[in-house]
């Protein structure tokens, strides 16, 4: 493991237990001492470079005390252009930010932009009660507008700092509110997270030492046959989901260890958005809690549901609640598969400016459109055996498109990576455009089929 990574790992290890004793302390405490742990995690990691963090957030609080109602788009254009500045400031003569500097930056965007749509959305519900004397229905909307002290807190909050998850604003102050924390679940659930946390990081070590990713890069790579090519794909993609499960999992482990993200189940809590209804429990009943707001990762079903874009759901699920809800519909496109594509544009671009990024991420609106075409053209036409035969090879193309797409992200270049995908003849891309043109042509004769049925129909109704 590198340098950086212990530390990550010393961060996350060090939240758990400090986590339960924040259970013990009053609201403004528990905010203070949050806020002074996370900038303390911060400055100690960062240096200077907590200006950049710093300098995002009172950018964010002016935007929205200007004008709330633009806040939202605002909000994100600002601390998307923030981001290509942070990440150009040598260009500037200022010194290269730290990989934790860049952690925090990724997740303060995240932050800001959500807390804009949250502020717009508590003013024009307030408004609307003012006119129509009732309370607002809506779910999960602001009880009041934060101060600055509260923005700054919610920023720079130790929990999830730099691993996440990510949260909204009101989740933090629902946090901060819990009436009696020490009352809620905490050791079960965390150990449940914590459990296979070892075993994870056992096999990213092991499988990580034999197959390096900078052995990729070597002219040697290419002497070997086109199969070991091939795996070592799957290899990579193998490591590469063994290290964030390890730390997903483990940062999940610190919000619930503080309580961060306790809800009852019954208010169907989404990951990242937190409850969907309002909840009141039944007091002759108890209640039953879940931490499905910080949930970041499944791990069961990223690796064995069937379909690229489902794939998508169950991984850093709390960033995909975000795109879903702030990206997603207010693409330029209507068309499902382009305004996928505009999504993973976007996150490609939250992500960095490796072309590497770009390259993997607009791979996955091509497989999701091959999908779809062998869907409705195939699966659609079989019966139930040969559904589920369509479905595990299915399975098994979703898992090597996503091997595939991973050589992009991790390798970063695209000399890089197109360097290895030319070392398998870009087989994914191929067949996922062999899929849309067998989807095109069987669509085609299905619809020759119902064009020449109707024909002979109109001519039996005329023999008749």
């Amino acid at each position: 493991m590198s340098p950086d990574e212990l530390v990550y790992l010393g961060i996350l290890a060090a939240s758990i237990p400090v986590g339960f004793l924040f259970r013990y302390l009053s609201p403004p405490v528990k905010q203070g001492a949050a806020l002074l742990l996370g900038l303390i995690i911060a400055i100690a990691t960062c240096g200077l470079h907590t200006l950049h963090s710093l300098f995002t957030v009172l950018g964010t609080w002016l935007i929205i005390k200007i004008n709330w109602r633009s806040a939202p788009a605002l909000s994100l254009g600002w601390t998307f252009l923030y981001l290509f500045f942070f990440r150009l400031v040598t260009w500037f003569g200022l010194p290269q930010p730290t990989p934790f500097a860049n952690a925090i930056q990724l997740l303060l965007t995240l932050k800001m932009v959500s807390l804009a749509n949250e502020i717009k959305s508590y003013h024009l519900e307030k408004k609307k009660e003012v006119s129509t004397f009732t309370k607002s229905p809506v779910v999960g909307v602001l009880s009041h507008e934060p101060s600055l002290y509260d923005i700054i807190s919610y920023s720079y909050c130790y929990v999830g700092i730099m691993t996440g998850p990510f949260f909204r604003y009101q989740t933090y102050a629902d946090w901060l509110q819990q009436s009696n924390p020490l009352s809620l679940p905490g050791k079960e659930p965390c150990l449940q997270s914590l459990k296979m946390v070892p075993v994870y990081g056992a096999l990213f070590i092991a499988v990580n030492s034999v197959f390096p990713l900078s052995y990729v890069r070597t002219d040697e790579f290419l002497d070997h046959n086109y199969f070991y090519r091939f795996f070592y794909m799957v290899a990579i993609f193998f490591v590469f989901r063994m290290r964030f499960y390890s730390a997903w999992c483990g940062a999940e482990a610190g919000c619930i260890s503080a309580g961060l993200g306790c809800y009852p189940q019954g208010a169907l809590s989404k990951p990242g958005g937190g409850p969907t209804v309002k909840y009141s429990p039944d007091p002759d009943t108890a209640v039953e809690y879940d931490f499905k707001t910080i949930q970041n990762i499944d791990c069961y079903n990223t690796d064995f549901c069937v379909k690229v874009r489902h794939g998508m759901r169950h991984w850093n699920m709390t960033v995909q609640w975000w795109l879903h809800h702030y990206i997603y519909p207010n693409a330029p496109f209507r068309a499902y598969a382009l305004r996928a594509g505009w999504t993973m544009l976007i996150s490609a671009y939250w992500h960095g400016l490796h072309s590497g990024y770009y390259l993997s991420f607009l791979t996955i609106p091509l497989c999701i459109a091959a999908e779809s075409a062998m869907e409705a053209s195939v699966r659609a036409r079989l019966g139930p055996k040969g559904q589920n035969i369509f479905d595990w090879i299915h399975w098994f193309l979703k898992m090597r498109a996503y091997d595939y797409m991973c050589m992009g992200f991790v390798l970063l270049k695209a000399s890089d990576t197109i360097n290895y995908w030319s070392s398998i003849y870009f087989i994914i891309h191929i067949i996922a455009v062999a899929c849309i043109a067998l989807g095109q042509v069987m669509k085609g004769g299905k619809k020759r089929e119902r064009r020449e049925g109707e024909k002979e129909d109109v001519v039996r109704d005329k023999a008749e």
